[in-house]
């Protein structure tokens, strides 16, 4: 008999080329790769129809998703880590100088609120800046992929006339999350890149974006298969940092970049596993509920498949 297929989505970067150029495989399955792009489209179709066997997902939104009932459940397997710092926003029109500008003012969110990157960007401010949620007023420019989700007091549409950009070039909107600093728009912490270097090495501050999901019913069936990704998937990543750490990568992306500086902070810039996680996750939880994302947290045994919560690679 032959392996069984599983429809599967993950966008290609170094940690998961291995498996997704079929140079590491599971024993019993085979990954069929759909490519979507943008692929937060997968996210969406992931949670709203259960589109996929297994699917990369953001953060926020499997939680969000979880709490709102979706037949999914995640593996530990940490694909996107990042640093946020220059996520943060203002327009060149605006009168926006320094982070604690903000305060008080209506600040744009890049798609919905639940994007994972404006929530650890909105994170940054309140353990750095000391600006709580309820300070500022988002207007998301989208609806979230979780539907349903219910709008906070803080949270409102974005309105207006034109795009967030637009909007932000002519100053409507002073500000905004989600972003990277263009022409129109500079970047509200100076030297972002060194600051989330920074971060990681005083507070240990380390976003993780996004994860592995696999739908219920795929798992009620063959619940071997949660240990066979993640076992495949770290073995993916083992390989990409020990290319990482003897200089076999000629010409590193960004991606990369954010990888090579935390291997002057950790052994491993890509943990995977519940274990060394913890910390991330519960910072990432609790911003979640102070944001009114969610309205408690959720114990993270519950976030994982059962057989995968004790595994570490």
């Amino acid at each position: 008999m032959g392996k069984r297929l599983l429809s599967a989505v993950s966008r290609l970067q170094g940690n998961n080329r291995a498996v997704k150029e079929g140079r590491i495989g599971l024993d019993d399955f085979e990954l069929v790769f759909e490519e979507v792009n943008p692929l937060p489209r997968a996210f969406r179709r992931m949670v709203r129809e259960g589109a996929y066997d297994v699917s990369e997902m953001a953060l926020t939104t499997y939680i969000t998703a979880k709490a709102y009932g979706a037949k999914i459940t995640a593996i530990p397997v940490f694909l996107v880590r990042g640093f946020h710092h220059g996520a943060i926003v203002a327009s060149r029109a605006s009168d926006v100088a320094a982070p604690g500008d903000l305060s008080g003012r209506r600040v744009g969110v890049k798609r919905g609120f639940t994007v994972t990157t404006g929530v650890w960007a909105r994170a940054i401010l309140t353990e750095e800046y000391g600006i709580a949620p309820g300070d500022v007023t988002w207007a998301r420019s989208d609806d979230e992929h979780v539907e349903g989700w219910r709008l906070p007091p803080h949270v409102e549409e974005l309105g207006g006339e034109g795009s967030l950009g637009e909007q932000l070039a002519r100053g409507d909107i002073p500000a905004a999350v989600g972003l990277t600093a263009d022409d129109t728009t500079r970047s509200l912490i100076e030297h972002p890149f060194e600051a989330g270097v920074a971060a990681l090495k005083a507070s240990g501050l380390y976003p993780i974006n996004h994860l592995m999901v696999v739908r219920d019913d795929v798992l009620a069936d063959v619940p071997e298969v949660a240990g066979q990704l993640f076992e495949a998937f770290a073995a993916s990543k083992r390989a990409y940092v020990a290319d990482l750490k003897a200089g076999r990568i000629a010409e590193p992306t960004a991606v990369d970049k954010v990888h090579l500086a935390a291997l002057e902070v950790m052994d491993d810039p890509l943990p995977y596993g519940l274990a060394p996680n913890c910390d991330t996750l519960d910072r990432l939880m609790g911003h979640a509920v102070a944001q009114g994302i969610i309205d408690a947290p959720i114990a993270l045994e519950d976030l994982f498949a059962a057989n995968t919560v004790d595994l570490v690679g």
